[in-house]
């Protein structure tokens, strides 16, 4: 089972710059998930951020933030709580009009939507709080979760691991940036492999 780039979406939970001299090795988990984003972009994955109770703890590292197609601000610890699953499951488009509304149900065509998108791929800080409970609310609304471990702190090793570790029990893939990068595009014939090598070396 691998990532599909025209199945997913990435998250990218909470690098707020207060924040993120607090975490276990902080800049190497910030430079890996500025990699995701650039990647993403390159491969035309939509990117979204999220920052926990922004006027006390900032906005997201600037560069980042640039990055992410729109950028959630939240109290509870779970972006699924304030909204998050609407960004990624838009609403149906209501059916358009015409004379199809008198024809009998099983002669009626499906109402015409952008195809769901329905694989996360996340990373974020701090792994055991809002990471962890963002990524278990939207396994529960039954997205299929794939957590980027090298683009995950907290702040201490200990806490991490033990969000890695249950959230594997959960049912979540775990991975790595460069797993990300090299399944999303498949193959080195892929238009965009030489600029996500570049990215990623």
């Amino acid at each position: 089972m691998l990532l599909d780039a025209d199945e997913s979406q990435l998250v990218l939970v909470d690098y707020q710059a207060r924040l993120m001299p607090a975490i276990h090795d902080g800049s190497a988990v910030l430079a890996n998930a500025r990699l995701l984003a650039r990647v993403a972009r390159t491969l035309g994955v939509p990117v979204w951020g999220t920052e926990q109770n922004p006027s006390r703890l900032g906005a997201n590292d600037a560069e980042l933030r640039a990055l992410c197609d729109r950028t959630l601000a939240k109290m509870h610890f779970s972006a699924a709580e304030e909204g998050l699953g609407e960004w990624l499951r838009p609403p149906a488009k209501p059916q358009q009009g015409g004379n199809a509304r008198s024809l009998p149900k099983h002669l009626q065509k499906p109402a015409q939507q952008a195809p769901e998108r329905g694989t996360i791929v996340i990373a974020g800080c701090e792994a055991h709080v809002c990471l962890l409970q963002t990524a278990l609310d939207l396994m529960e609304d039954e997205f299929e979760v794939w957590v980027v471990t090298d683009a995950c702190g907290s702040r201490t090793e200990r806490n991490r691991d033990a969000a890695f570790d249950r959230l594997a029990g959960a049912g979540a893939e775990l991975v790595t940036t460069e797993m990300v990068a090299f399944e999303w595009l498949r193959t080195c014939e892929h238009p965009d492999f030489k600029e996500v090598l570049g990215l990623v070396k």
